[in-house]
């Protein structure tokens, strides 16, 4: 008879089989994820226009959207009038000024985009401006 306790081995991990194992959910994690881009935080009725043509895809520009109330939207960011300034000169300072493109209420009032206009000329930043604009159904 043997009276002494067999020694249990120490069970193993394979290191191997787990990283297997996490890449595949890496993997998958990956592939299913959805990637949203930022939404204006106004909704705005844009004017409509005949002669509008399509912006070509490239760089996304940073959206300035100006509301029916003449409240200003840098992004999804309500600024104020005083604000304005002072956002425009961080982003001019930026090593890559990301380009501008302006969405106006078609009620807003002609003189927050002149404002909005005049701010952004101020500052120094330059080049076309893309403008928001619905097509218009009409013949």
């Amino acid at each position: 008879m043997n009276f002494l306790p067999r020694r249990r081995r120490k069970p193993e991990v394979i290191i191997v089989s787990l990283i297997d194992i996490f890449a595949i959910l890496l993997i998958f994690v990956i592939v299913t994820t959805t990637f949203k881009s930022e939404l204006p935080a106004v909704t705005i009725k844009l004017p409509e226009s005949k002669t509008a043509v399509a912006a070509e895809k490239g760089d996304e520009a940073l959206r300035i959207s100006i509301s029916e109330k003449e409240e200003i939207f840098i992004g999804a960011k309500k600024v104020t009038h005083e604000e304005l300034r002072s956002e425009l000169e961080k982003l001019q300072k930026l090593p890559r000024p990301p380009k501008l493109a302006l969405a106006t209420d078609k009620r807003a009032p002609h003189g927050a985009f002149i404002y909005v206009l005049d701010v952004i000329r101020q500052v120094g930043i330059k080049g076309d401006f893309t403008a928001f604009t619905e097509q218009s159904e009409k013949p």
